[in-house]
């Protein structure tokens, strides 16, 4: 990225991006590429591609505590650390303080963030899936909160759209519940992932099957200023080579492009503000993080992409004579309906044979089991709704990683460098129902350093997930016993909602205005010209990761709101 990040502020934009994560950067590059003066606000500091990557090319022991956490990271990051993954010397600087940032807790909930340009795409998992109809259609066909009012042939063009930009390495399947897209050359299977592979085909009769994951990763072809992906596996820390998705290499590069975008960082977005008689957002109140000033900017449209959890917080402040319980929320759903992934429950197991074999390079990628649950026939199961998939992989152990000299004496460097057996392991991913009582609200009494009300969870898993896991948990022993694996170990931790970092919903879409917050174009109801893009706008939770749908979602909401401008109608 230039050096030309910032345009000269100015008061009046033709639209505002609120966020700059995997969707407000979409918002930005479609907004801007359409010829929109567009104001993009991130409540943290600047991150630039590759310069503020610090950590990028460190191995462990050029790290303190060979890249382990010190106590006082844990102190500071103690819910961040509940991951396991994030708080650690490569990654901590892209996950928020916590002392700085509280939150409150009636139910446990982890709540992972990164408040800086990029947001989580620079650490994302980038493991790339499409919803299907049998995900837009649950709700209706099973009675659970609202019907979706789109379907996979209103979404399918944007998907194709956002894959072609942001490279998706993967192969295609042709499962109605896992729909294709636009692949790049998928990554290999280790040869005990191929192994469980054809167990699976040769014995079991409900149509499982094992594939490499889909990850946004470029593996073939030209991207505008980005690599191929290198193979090192270091991709939390920020990729030098832009070969994974971020908005850091991809879409704030993009939209900058334009000559149309103006990027403030430090911009704590606390309110839209409303004008009652033009019935439509005017434009939004921010504190400079640093100086603590207030300003105000106005637009013509605004996108709200400050993560599910922190785009409603903005709308819950968002108070007038018109929306006395913030905005949009005529029906009282805003901040109810709160979802995450149920994970952390599979198995693993040591695999014999293969001595002669080993991989070369780092893949950052695993396998992928799709959902092969409750999808009529022998896969139907009365104990639980929706169904599950499996992220997982093998691999042969060694000691070279942690080592940094490997020159005491010829013993220990040959045992060093003799590998491990085999081993592999599989976790599932499983949909978690919408339940109005799932929620976040806003503590006032309890404010934080900007004097800004704090975040209430009030959500946990319910019976369904529960009943559910069991199978996970079952269906991973069937599957390493069915490929003759051996020492099989199963496990099961809840966790609790936010650990699997994919929150939704708070500020779902819907048909109605009276039981939802969100039109099928990502509009609030009421207020037609503020478009709400990130995981907040989630009416159901499918089980695959949904970073992809929130970008489809916005390229396409995007295209909606210029439209809409261009009509006069917003």
């Amino acid at each position: 990225m230039g050096t030309m990040y910032y345009n000269p502020p100015q008061e009046e934009y033709d639209a505002i991006v609120i966020g700059t994560g995997v969707s407000g950067g979409w918002a930005a590059k479609e907004l801007c590429e359409k010829g929109l003066k567009t104001l993009v606000l991130e409540r943290g500091r600047m991150v630039k591609h590759i310069e503020d990557y610090p950590t990028m090319h460190l191995d462990p022991w050029d790290m303190e505590n060979g890249g382990a956490p010190t106590q006082e990271d844990l102190r500071k990051q103690a819910k961040q650390a509940r991951t396991g993954y994030t708080v650690r010397q490569d990654t901590k600087h892209f996950f928020v303080n916590d002392l700085e940032h509280p939150y409150n807790e009636v139910e446990r909930f982890d709540w992972m963030r990164g408040y800086h340009v990029g947001g989580r795409s620079i650490m994302w998992g980038r493991q790339s899936y499409r919803h299907g109809d049998i995900d837009f259609e649950a709700n209706l066909k099973e009675g659970v909160a609202v019907d979706w009012p789109i379907r996979y042939k209103d979404i399918a063009p944007w998907y194709d759209y956002v894959e072609k930009h942001i490279g998706v390495s993967g192969e295609k399947l042709g499962l109605p519940q896992l729909p294709d897209g636009q692949f790049l050359p998928p990554m290999e299977l280790y040869c005990v992932e191929e192994d469980l592979k054809k167990a699976m085909a040769s014995k079991f009769d409900d149509g499982r099957l094992l594939t490499i994951g889909r990850v946004a990763h470029i593996t073939g072809g030209q991207f505008d200023g980005r690599s191929h992906c290198q193979f090192r596996n270091r991709c939390a820390r920020g990729c030098p080579f832009g070969a994974y998705f971020s908005s850091n290499s991809s879409t704030l590069p993009a939209a900058e492009r334009t000559g149309n975008m103006t990027l403030r960082p430090f911009s704590i977005v606390h309110e839209i503000m409303y004008d009652k008689d033009k019935k439509r957002a005017t434009g939004v109140r921010i504190i400079d993080a640093e100086s603590n000033e207030t300003y105000e900017f106005k637009a013509k449209v605004i996108f709200v992409c400050a993560s599910a959890i922190g785009s409603t917080s903005i709308l819950m402040q968002s108070k007038s004579e018109r929306f006395p319980e913030g905005m949009g929320n005529d029906s009282g759903e805003l901040g109810h309906n709160l979802m995450d992934h149920h994970f952390q429950v599979g198995a693993s197991a040591k695999v014999d044979g293969f001595e002669d074999k080993y991989f070369k390079g780092r893949r950052p990628n695993g396998f992928y089991i799709p959902r092969f649950r409750n999808l009529g026939g022998n896969t139907d199961k009365k104990d639980f709704l929706r169904g599950y998939g499996y992220q997982g992989g093998g691999g042969r152990g060694d000691l070279t990683n942690t080592v940094k000299e490997l020159s005491y004496g010829k013993e220990l460097k040959e045992l060093i460098l003799q590998p491990g057996g085999w081993g592999i392991n599989m976790t599932a991913f499983g949909e978690m129902l919408p339940h109005h009582d799932n929620k976040m609200f806003l503590d006032y009494e309890k404010t934080d350093k900007w004097g800004l009300p704090t975040v209430t969870f009030d959500a946990k898993f319910r019976e369904n997930e529960f009943n559910m896991r069991k199978d996970m948990k079952q269906q991973a022993i069937d599957m390493l016993e069915a490929a003759g694996f051996k020492e099989i170990r199963p496990y099961d931790n809840p966790g609790a909602p936010g650990l699997g970092i994919h929150e939704m919903g708070t500020a779902r879409m819907g048909r109605d205005p009276k039981t939802s917050v969100l039109n099928g174009n990502n509009q609030i109801h009421a207020v037609p010209n503020v478009y709400v893009t990130d995981g907040a706008a989630m009416t159901s939770a499918s089980c695959v990761n949904p970073s992809l749908t929130y970008m489809a979602l916005t390229a396409r909401a995007a295209d909606h709101a210029v439209n809409e401008l261009k009509k006069m109608n917003i």
